[in-house]
């Protein structure tokens, strides 16, 4: 049996005075239970001022660790409380758990790293038979720990969009650093208070809101004003994907009520939402027979061009070019005599100086868009747990690039 224990006191990584007094195995409940003391007589530094004094008296307390083979391992150990003739009498911190947890650092870790990978929390929870509100909150603790240790104070360009949390209903903003493509901030809702909520945040990471230079946003006034309000040196950069978004509102609406007369444009709404040359073959030459009939001049034909169009305007290869040609576009789209092209142009006139930002900022929310699909995954993850603070949590794990070893969170497999 001492070899046994001598094994596990190195798997354990455990070091003077601790050290392994039983093992039991229980075999039917498919426990080990780890028990662990130190001599009589053993000191320990005063968890205040760290100096070394004896102990004055025991708790025991229990803590679930990584599985020895197909067995739930858990550490007993008698826990001292030292009595300091400065600080008096506290319990120890013990090196194998943060204080108040009921796992150890490597079972956390082990949990933690199962969470960043592609199972849902809620599956992790049962293959580690943890309750899954603990698990929540360990998620919570060591990510929230993380983010205290971030540093924003390089950040100048900054990223904004908002996705719901549940389809159609209440929504979180996400605030991205667009240069390290990392999420830094989640806010609930998508008001102008969200950007007031970010830089509140930003200032506690080290970050100056002055430094910001420019922000990527679609158009919504509530972002325009937490711009204009809180980021004074930023310059707003609409970006072209919410632009195509808002143009293909129009086209498709405009599909629509032409659709009750020209029976050739039902079922094809993607038809006209996509870009011609990501059309598949099929697709393509539906498109072809549709535009090769003039007599019938249809105007979702007409829209199509012009979102097409639209789209050239980014090639231009000076500034003064990409001015003219959005002019001349604009010109087209608003003497097209389609009332929803007008109305969309319209709303990019009004929005100009933000449109024209992008010749000289080139950043874009593609980068979010590209995080979207980890934020999808997010939402999968935290289904069942629908608070914005697991939502939060998750995001920040799975987007927001966090180096967890700066708070002491080991790799699970760490040698």
């Amino acid at each position: 049996m001492e070899g046994l224990e001598s094994l596990f006191a190195k798997a354990l990584k455990l070091e003077s005075p601790w050290k392994i007094t039983k093992i039991e195995f229980h075999e039917g409940g498919g426990e080990i239970k780890v028990f662990v003391d130190f001599p009589r007589g053993s000191v320990f530094p005063c968890p205040t001022c760290g100096k070394e004094v004896k102990a004055y008296d025991t708790t025991e307390k229990e803590w679930r660790h990584l599985n020895f083979f197909q067995y739930a391992c858990y550490l007993v150990v008698r826990v001292p409380r030292t009595d300091c003739p400065d600080d008096g009498k506290l319990q120890i911190d013990v090196p194998w758990a943060r204080e108040g947890a009921d796992f150890t650092f490597l079972f956390e870790s082990f949990a933690m790293t199962l969470v960043r990978g592609e199972m849902p929390v809620n599956k992790v929870s049962k293959i580690i038979k943890v309750d899954d509100n603990k698990l929540w909150r360990m998620m919570q603790y060591y990510t929230e720990a993380a983010r205290q240790q971030e540093d924003y104070s390089g950040v100048t360009q900054v990223g904004v969009d908002e996705t719901s949390k549940s389809k159609g209903h209440d929504y979180v903003s996400l605030f991205v650093d667009l240069a390290k493509r990392r999420t830094i901030f989640v806010a609930e809702g998508k008001g102008s208070e969200t950007m007031t909520a970010f830089v509140k945040d930003f200032k506690e990471r080290h970050g100056d809101p002055q430094s910001i230079t420019d922000v990527s946003i679609d158009m919504s006034p509530a972002f325009i004003k937490g711009v204009d309000e809180n980021l004074p040196n930023a310059a707003i950069t609409f970006d072209k994907y919410h632009i195509m978004k808002i143009i293909n509102a129009a086209v498709d609406n405009v599909r629509k009520a032409e659709t009750k007369e020209q029976w050739l444009l039902r079922g094809q709404r993607y038809l006209f939402l996509k870009n011609r040359e990501k059309l598949t073959e099929s697709q393509l030459k539906t498109l072809q027979n549709i535009e090769s009939m003039p007599r019938i001049n249809l105007k979702t034909v007409k829209a199509y061009h012009i979102r097409e169009n639209f789209q050239e305007i980014y090639k231009e290869l000076t500034p003064e070019g990409f001015e003219k040609a959005l002019k001349k576009w604009y010109f087209w789209a608003t003497h097209s005599r389609i009332e929803e092209i007008k109305e969309a142009a319209q709303t990019i006139k009004r929005h100009w100086s933000g449109v024209l930002r992008w010749y000289v900022s080139r950043i874009n929310n593609g980068i979010l868009e590209g995080l979207n699909s980890l934020v999808q995954a997010a939402k999968a993850k935290a289904r069942g747990y629908r608070t914005f603070k697991n939502l939060k949590t998750i995001i920040y794990m799975l987007t927001g690039k966090l180096d967890y070893t700066k708070i002491g969170l080991p790799t699970w497999n760490e040698k």
